[in-house]
């Protein structure tokens, strides 16, 4: 498949298959290779045909599935030092890495990869800009706040997979423990509706075509309020795009170019 698919979105397993003619790679590896393996068949890809995996951070929901993608089946690993060192230190093993660094575009096969530094709890998250041939697309999700930076980053993609994780009056209101709503809340834990809304006002052009809203919380939020609120925030703008939201449990809105 020529395009991306995101196959999992959520707090429960994370993984979004990016390809071209020539390259496949996949952006994280929450899913088990068992659930991977089927989800890329839907979209009639060959997990024996995924070059790379590159990984934004070194929560377990992103990084699962490397203990049978990378140990056993020796995919790379592209990623930063500092969470390379996590993956290693979550496994206690070195797998085969492709090491860049944060803020430093690379290439790999035809693909031009730009990883930016995002706001999260971890050693050294990241968001990526992909550009293919013409084409721009932004990943960004698990980040408490949209800098300057991410909002730099972000303009001009022609597609957007952009977190907007929860409502925060559903946040206060759950059973959930204080420690999580408070890190949830904060400025390095996710974004919510409302951010998400005022990110895409910031960052919508004439030219972007789709947006996913991603790793949208099952307890806390709602496919029909995240929609229904980023959409009011655009409506106020006069900004006309089409959102669908990425699923945890199969395979979401497939893009072709």
């Amino acid at each position: 498949m020529r395009g991306f698919c995101p196959l999992a979105s959520g707090s429960r397993g994370n993984s979004i298959y990016v390809g071209t003619k020539t390259t496949k790679i996949l952006i994280d590896a929450g899913l088990s290779a068992k659930a991977t393996k089927a989800r890329l068949a839907e979209i009639n890809v060959d997990l024996a045909d995924i070059d790379a995996i590159l990984i934004t951070h070194e929560h377990s929901d992103h990084i699962l599935g490397l203990k049978m993608l990378a140990y056993k089946m020796g995919i790379p690993i592209l990623a930063n030092s500092e969470t390379a060192k996590g993956i290693v230190h979550c496994f206690k093993d070195v797998p085969r890495f492709k090491i860049f660094s944060t803020g430093e575009t690379f290439e790999f096969g035809d693909m031009e990869i730009h990883p930016f530094s995002i706001q999260h709890d971890t050693l050294d998250p990241v968001a990526f800009t992909i550009k293919i041939d013409h084409l721009k697309l932004g990943f960004c999700a698990d980040l408490g706040f949209a800098t300057t930076l991410v909002q730099t980053h972000l303009r001009h993609c022609d597609y957007l997979y952009l977190e907007s994780n929860h409502e925060p009056s559903m946040v206060h209101a759950s059973a959930r423990p204080m420690v999580y709503k408070q890190r949830v809340l904060s400025r390095t834990g996710h974004l919510s509706n409302e951010a998400c809304g005022q990110l895409l006002c910031e960052v919508a052009h004439p030219k972007l075509k789709h947006v996913h809203l991603a790793h949208l919380s099952s307890e806390c939020n709602s496919p029909e309020k995240a929609l229904s609120i980023v959409h009011s925030h655009l409506s106020l703008k006069g900004i006309h795009v089409e959102l669908c939201v990425a699923l945890q449990h199969s395979n979401s809105k497939p893009i072709h170019f």
